[in-house]
């Protein structure tokens, strides 16, 4: 085994302290014996979910001498909340221990800079691996191997079951709804995402008449369908002989499927299962084009629009000719206008049309915004929302108004917007005929969509695990103005040059993939674009030098990198590989004793 690193890894604190684990606070003294794979995660990141997943199978086969443990680091003000923490926890099925870091202490002692990242530490209690990003699950596999065997021969291997404690179960109807459908005979159709089903309630929005799905998670068709996490949900136009009435966005299963109401059955309509990746296919037959987390679903200038969250996207799939593309976006993440194919999202997670069909309104979380797509030209607008680390709860003026983390929308009979304000627990408005940000209501639990009946509005409360019918308001709720930016340290560069590294190391018993050209991937852009008087664009190089412009007191470097390895077997003939990416939102503060280097490790040790 190659030798490594011997740093020691600093204790696990966090102020809110312990999840799943009966009660009692661990330490590194408790885990000494075990391999240790610490997550930092934050619940609103898509990627970190996708690493939620992506860890379930080591999690199983090594249960005897793993132990995960979730090191939730907040982004915005609402994850520092411990029963939002909590909830989540829940709401992502995370079967292992998880500390609540609220002030990001342990983030900070082992210098983490993006979500999500994974240390590995060994059972001597060092720090011997850290990954950045998504698609290391089988390096770390790999080298959990090579520990265990290591490990076993010295005699400093502890096996046995590990401190998860399994926490009471909650009973009830629905489990974190994502979002709901009014049908035509006036019933709802409920995405009961943590049951892994739909629900279908009757006009009281209560009582339960149907479930599509077992409850379990998996990707089947037919009369007997599973899901996984579904969440957006459209109905289709009728007269257009399709086999089904509803679209569902099946977000872990990165597919859509089609429900036929008549007998509950159910077709996998675009998706292969798969998660994409970077130099995946981006269009082609539905069926053969991997999908990223689609979040919800819109029938918009005749197709199915989806938004993309897993790739910062808007795509679209065309029932007619059973073709799914992208849309709009570039799969970088932030907030750019313009067309469509140049525009920026941020885990877009809600989509709704105008009565006139002219507009299809977005949701888009991680920028704390709400943007449009013009039919017929597709340009990208912003309404609400200036980026992705300022948000708070501030009506008024759209420039000026501020939301936290919305993920739906909801086109109210005037014509104006209602924004499930997630992160703050509202209802809001926007009317684009005054151009202000008004809020409707408050104390509706982590909102995920609404739907609009006989001028009332329906309010999925995720996080109360229900659907709530309230009046719309003739006037608006004042709310206390609020105003807040990320709680990450800004890092101090030196204006001028600045040295650019991102670290890759193949993972054990794997090299680069040179086959077919370069295997690596680097995109650098600023917020604001002037930050960068040079640096900026795509290489394939994963160092670089920028040079930032003195005149500009602080922003934000976007680093996207990707790298691709393949099994090094000579033997054999067509090896496995895999690609490991990662983006960056790197705040910096231009002083002239900062740093002249910044290392990003998205695999390996720095």
């Amino acid at each position: 085994m190659a030798s490594r690193a011997r740093v020691r890894a600093p204790e696990l604190v966090g102020k809110g302290g312990w999840l799943n684990t009966g009660g009692k606070d661990l330490t590194l003294a408790d885990l000494r014996g075990k391999c240790v794979v610490l997550d930092f995660w934050t619940f609103c990141c898509i990627n970190c979910l996708h690493v939620l997943d992506e860890l379930r199978e080591l999690e199983e086969k090594h249960r005897d001498t793993v132990v995960i443990v979730g090191v939730h680091s907040p982004k915005f003000v609402h994850e520092a909340d411990h029963r939002a923490v909590v909830d989540a926890v829940a709401r992502y099925e995370v079967h292992h221990p998880v500390l609540d870091d609220p002030e990001l202490a342990t983030w900070k002692q082992y210098a983490v800079r993006a979500w999500p990242t994974l240390v590995v530490i060994d059972p001597e209690g060092y720090v011997v691996a850290q990954h950045a990003g998504e698609g290391h699950a089988h390096a770390i596999a790999a080298l959990v191997e090579e520990l265990e065997a290591e490990h076993g021969a010295k005699g400093t291997l502890r096996r046995g079951d590990g401190p998860y404690v399994a926490p009471e179960p909650q009973a009830g109807d629905l489990k974190f709804p994502g979002k709901a459908v009014r049908l035509p005979d006036g019933h709802y159709l409920v995405a009961d995402s943590g049951h892994h089903s739909l629900v279908e309630l009757a006009e009281d929005g209560e009582t339960v008449l149907r479930r599509i799905g077992d409850g379990e998670r998996g990707l089947v068709d037919g009369t007997f369908p599973r899901f996984s996490e579904p969440q957006g949900l459209a109905l289709v136009p009728e007269g257009l002989g399709l086999d089904y009435d509803v679209v569902v966005a099946d977000t872990v299963n990165h597919a859509l499927r089609g429900v036929r109401l008549a007998d509950g059955s159910v077709t996998t309509l675009a998706g292969t299962g798969r998660q994409w990746w970077q130099g995946s296919a981006t269009g082609g037959p539905a069926r053969e084009v991997d999908l990223s987390s689609p979040w919800d679903v819109a029938w918009f200038d005749g197709r199915v629009w989806i938004a993309m969250a897993g790739v910062h996207q808007l795509w679209a799939f065309d029932p007619a000719a059973g073709t799914v593309e992208v849309a709009a976006g570039t799969t970088n993440e932030g907030l750019v206008d313009g067309p469509a194919a140049e525009a920026w999202f941020a885990q877009p997670s809600g989509l709704a049309v105008s009565a006139d069909g002219e507009r299809l309104w977005v949701a888009d979380s991680e920028t704390s915004a709400v943007r449009w797509v013009s039919r017929g030209t597709f340009t990208v607008h912003t309404a609400v929302g200036t980026g992705l680390f300022d948000f708070g709860h501030r009506d008024g003026a759209a420039d000026q108004a501020l939301l936290q983390h919305p993920l739906g929308v909801t086109v109210l009979p005037d014509g104006s917007v209602a924004i499930a304000d997630t992160y703050n627990h509202a209802l809001r408005r926007f009317d684009p005929a005054s151009g202000e940000v008004t809020t409707l209501a408050t104390d509706v639990r982590e909102p995920s969509g609404a739907v609009v009946v006989d001028g009332d509005i329906v309010v999925v409360e995720s996080a109360r695990h229900r659907l709530t019918r309230l009046r719309l308001p003739e006037e608006a709720v004042q709310v206390e103005s609020v105003a807040h930016r990320t709680q990450r340290a800004a890092t101090e560069v030196a204006p001028g040059a600045l040295q650019l590294d991102v670290v890759f190391q193949a993972p054990s018993g794997q090299k680069l993939d040179e086959r077919y050209g370069p295997s690596t991937r680097l995109l650098v852009s600023s917020t604001p674009p002037e930050l960068l008087l040079s640096g900026a664009g795509a290489d394939t190089d994963l160092s670089r030098e920028l040079v930032l412009n003195e005149a500009v007191a602080e922003g934000v470097l976007h680093v996207s990198a990707m790298a691709a390895s393949c099994d090094d077997d000579p033997a054999v003939e067509y090896p496995a590989c895999h690609v490991h990416q990662q983006d960056w939102g790197v705040p910096v503060k231009l002083t002239a004793d900062g740093v002249r280097r910044l290392p990003l490790v998205l695999a390996g040790m720095e």
